[in-house]
């Protein structure tokens, strides 16, 4: 947990316009083993792609960014909101190094989809 609450404000330290907007938000994933890696599934609907950031160290992959409210003007008010709009974050642990993997990922209808291909 401390790990994790270092690495949202070492993630906001290095972020030059983001700003605390409450809770971290910690996507759903799924892990896969593959027989040229892995192939890591992330829940990350209305994220763009430019506000993702990877990283990989060890044999731990992390995923960090930020989920913006981009439909609403301002002056809107709101009626009913609950869908998180903040900054989120997701280790996930794998049995071995990954680095050194090549690593690819794509977006597919709200998912993140990262394929870890052995080196």
């Amino acid at each position: 947990m401390a790990k994790s609450i270092n690495r949202y404000f070492q993630f906001l330290a290095n972020s030059n316009d983001a700003k605390p907007s409450g809770k971290l938000w910690y996507p759903a994933a799924d892990v896969y083993e593959t027989q040229d890696g892995w192939l890591v599934k992330v829940e990350l609907a209305g994220v763009s792609a430019e506000d993702v950031h990877l990283e990989i160290q060890g044999n731990q992959l992390y995923i960090a960014g930020c989920r913006r409210d981009r439909s609403c003007a301002a002056g809107v008010t709101y009626q009913q909101m609950e869908i998180t709009y903040s900054h989120f974050e997701k280790t996930l642990e794998f049995p071995a190094s990954i680095e050194g993997a090549r690593v690819e990922h794509n977006f597919d209808n709200g998912l993140l989809i990262i394929h870890l291909k052995k080196a």
